[in-house]
């Protein structure tokens, strides 16, 4: 499994500039004093990257190639699902980092209107976009796998879009009805579970594209 991480990683080695990309406009979002959005950012830009390794492999169609190999299918699912949740912790938690360090230059440079920032606001930032990411991944990748990556993308938008609709929907059922002690329990319990949704999320979604994987013919 180690040499298909290695393969997907050498094939994300032209994303420099993007990368280049990314730290502009983290840079620009500190000097409009909108620091919570570097961990975003960096996140959904390495978590969606990291996807990117599915055009490579049906560009090149190298899906008989690797599985002519010593690897089984699960491994060849599961390398993928590595990739995509090291890349967004990985993308969260450099964004968060990166932000801080622009912060401190700057404030270093314009004593007279330095920007303040929480850490503890930052993490929370840097937790609900990996959760985020993680929630896109967890669709994609299932319809990936069964539809290809470019009908996929598709699948994921149509999915997505369906889920916003319901969620306004909900939230104008909910309008006026006493939530405060729903919002007690999130702020009490929130880091929690939103670490438990996040691995069922992958967990769920990873059993969904092996059972998918299998059951495909190359």
């Amino acid at each position: 499994m180690k040499g298909l991480i290695k393969k997907d990683l050498y094939n994300l080695s032209s994303y420099k500039m993007t990368l280049l990309i990314a730290l502009i406009f983290c840079s620009c979002f500190v000097l409009m004093d909108n620091i919570n959005f570097g961990p975003v950012i960096f996140s959904v830009m390495l978590g969606m990257i990291a996807l990117s390794t599915f055009n490579y492999d049906e560009t090149s169609k190298s899906e008989k190639y690797i599985l002519s190999l010593p690897v089984t299918k699960k491994e060849i699912v599961l390398s993928k699902y590595v990739l995509g949740v090291f890349s967004s912790v990985l993308g969260a938690f450099l964004g968060m980092a990166i932000t801080i360090v622009l912060v401190e230059i700057y404030n270093m440079v314009n004593t007279s209107s330095a920007i303040s920032y929480s850490i503890e606001s930052l993490l929370s930032t840097t937790i609900g976009s990996i959760f985020g990411v993680s929630f896109i991944q967890a669709i994609q990748i299932p319809s990936i796998y069964k539809w290809g990556a470019e009908r996929g993308r598709i699948q994921m938008f149509i999915i997505i879009v369906i889920i916003a609709v319901v969620g306004v929907l909900l939230g104008s059922l909910l309008k006026g009805v006493d939530v405060s002690t729903l919002t007690k329990i999130f702020n009490q319990y929130g880091l929690i579970l939103i670490i438990i949704a996040t691995i069922l999320m992958y967990v769920i979604s990873y059993k969904i594209s092996l059972k998918i994987y299998k059951n495909k013919e190359y």
